[in-house]
């Protein structure tokens, strides 16, 4: 399937056909998603595939036994964690250092990258970053966060954001439908995966194929001249 016919056959499907979605078509894709560019490369994403039955229940019920999960015959939680910039790091400065990547490159991910990723006990790394990129600011352009766990756990949630979509679209390529969610009990989700309390749950996508119902109705967006601004 040609790309753009991919990104224009896409789209949130709410009720799924019974028949299973095979798990090779799955895995493919979440390949596909491991490739999406993001942060620093820190890539602290992970990806929650759920296979067990009972845990796919829980899962549902989660989500408020919205169609879109329910009828789905695989689910994956897509999440995201800023702290999981160490689990990357050795694997990233090895990357560098044997690419022969320029000495700026290595100095940023054995000491610029630690500092920027960590917020400290009550965000009380925060005022000190402020004051640094603030007072380098002055002088040159300069990026001016992030600051807080707060700014962190956006940062790595817009790079899993990336990989859902490279997920949705390979799903799509494969001949599958899939649906993102966001309206599920994080409390209950959290603790049903357990998952760590810096994990960010970004979204659930149902994936299966696509029920005659499977949408309200045609497309809806915006005109084009509406929303994008030519400077």
């Amino acid at each position: 399937m040609e790309f753009f016919e991919v990104v224009e056959k896409r789209r949130s499907i709410r009720r799924f056909l019974a028949a299973p979605f095979p798990d090779a078509s799955v895995r493919r894709a979440l390949e596909a998603a491991l490739l999406a560019p993001n942060s620093s490369n820190t890539q602290t994403w992970d990806f929650h595939w759920i296979k067990d039955p009972t845990i796919k229940s829980q899962v549902v019920a989660d989500c408020l036994g919205q169609s879109a999960a329910r009828t789905a015959t695989q689910l994956v939680v897509v999440c995201a964690d800023p702290k999981l910039w160490k689990r990357s790091q050795e694997a990233l400065i090895e990357w560098v250092s044997s690419a022969k990547a320029p000495a700026a490159v290595l100095a940023y991910y054995e000491k610029l990258l630690p500092f920027m990723y960590r917020w400290g006990p009550l965000n009380a790394f925060a005022p000190f970053k402020w004051v640094l990129t603030q007072a380098a600011g002055l002088f040159r352009p300069m990026t001016r966060g992030p600051l807080t766990r707060r700014d962190l756990e956006e940062v790595a949630a817009r790079s899993a954001a990336l990989a859902a979509q490279n997920f949705m679209l390979a799903i799509t390529a494969l001949g599958g439908a899939s649906c993102p969610m966001e309206g599920f009990d994080k409390s209950r989700l959290r603790r049903h995966l357990k998952l760590s309390r810096s994990t960010v749950i970004v979204m659930v996508i149902g994936v299966g194929y696509e029920a005659e119902n499977g949408t309200w109705g045609p497309r809806c967006r915006l005109p084009f001249d509406q929303v994008v601004h030519e400077h």
